[in-house]
């Protein structure tokens, strides 16, 4: 079977050298990781949908005073 290894700063280790509670870290900050980058995802959505709205929002509030003139 293949040796599982993983590069930490720069340095390869092999994953079967690692202790019980470094591989629970080493999950800790894969999971981390992977909910950061979903959080940016999430994000970059939240402002697009909001700069969309205020865009809209904006429009009808001109088109209200174009009616009014």
């Amino acid at each position: 079977m293949e040796d599982k290894t993983i590069t930490i700063d720069n340095t390869e280790y092999s994953l079967e050298d690692f202790t019980d509670d470094q591989k629970t870290w080493l999950y800790h900050v894969q999971d981390l990781d992977a909910k950061l980058a979903s959080a940016r995802f999430n994000f970059d959505q939240l402002t697009v949908s909001r700069e969309a709205f205020a865009e809209k929002l904006a429009a009808s509030l001109e088109k209200k005073l174009e009616a009014a003139e």
